[in-house]
């Protein structure tokens, strides 16, 4: 369901119901009549979807994690806001950037349009930027031919929606200037070869047959994206690179969480 469009026609349908009534049916009226239900309604509502249209549209907006892909940074349930303007300013609905301002940088937590669907919503976090050699082997991220920083913390257990008990050991990584909490199970292959699709600028990509790992060569105006919690993500290894145009924007801010109350106010990183 494309929120957006649905907030747009509701503006444009109240707006000009609105705007029909001030010009055209108002002059109609007698003296003193009751204005039409249909017009009352859309002057009260009007304003308001314009404010969270615009609010929607240009500064934040609100998500909630589906899945456990971004573990242990994000759990299923969290409640997030995404800011809309650190890459740009871009129009509603067809999302086309009218005002270039930021661009991802290695580490962020990005909102973006699946590329291979764009009516869905991925979440993960920016692995590579345009130009990068990708690499991961033998659960090791290089950049550019320089390993990433990883520091081991403990381990990580949770219930799969396979009701199977997983136990990860988790990592402090570096990408960028900051630091992050990641995830792997050691027993998992680094990528799966079969589930790798046909996806633009595959050619750029060359995989281990046994998922002993990958290389990819970042395109120009795309980006490659892995999930924190590594061996149970969707992500870049699989259906290739996001494009400019696919970004919605960068996650910052736990606002709410109904199963673990403590996750509210939490910052992103």
């Amino acid at each position: 369901m494309n929120f957006a469009l649905i907030l747009f026609i509701a503006l444009v349908v109240t707006g000009g119901i609105w705007l029909a009534d001030a010009l055209l049916l108002k002059r109609r009226r007698a003296p003193g009549a009751a204005e039409p239900l249909l017009v009352e309604y859309a002057k009260s509502f009007f304003p308001v979807i314009l404010i969270v249209f615009a609010l929607r549209s240009f500064l934040v907006e609100p998500f909630k994690i589906p899945s456990g892909s971004m573990m242990p940074t994000l759990l299923v349930g969290d409640f997030i806001l995404v800011n809309k303007f650190t890459y740009g300013i871009r129009l509603p609905v067809i999302n086309k950037k009218i005002v270039p301002l930021n661009d991802p940088q290695r580490g962020d937590v990005m909102v973006f349009r699946f590329p291979a669907d764009p009516g869905l919503d991925y979440i993960k976090r920016v692995v590579g930027v345009p130009g990068d050699v990708v690499e991961y082997r033998n659960k090791k991220l290089t950049i550019n031919g320089v390993p990433v920083e990883t520091k081991e913390t403990g381990t990580y257990t949770y219930v799969s929606n396979g009701l199977n008990y997983v136990s990860a050991t988790v990592y402090e990584e570096r990408l960028g200037a900051a630091t992050h909490t990641m995830m792997v199970e050691p027993e998992r292959p680094s990528v799966v070869p079969h589930q790798v699709a046909d996806f633009p600028y595959r050619e750029n990509c060359s995989y281990n047959a046994d998922g002993e790992g990958f290389a990819c060569k970042v395109p120009a105006g795309h980006y490659f994206m892995m999930g924190d919690n590594r061996d149970a993500s969707n992500d870049s290894r699989y259906w290739g690179f996001v494009p400019d145009e696919n970004i919605v924007g960068r996650a910052f801010f736990i606002w709410m969480n109904f199963d673990d109350l403590g996750r509210i106010g939490t910052t992103i990183r």
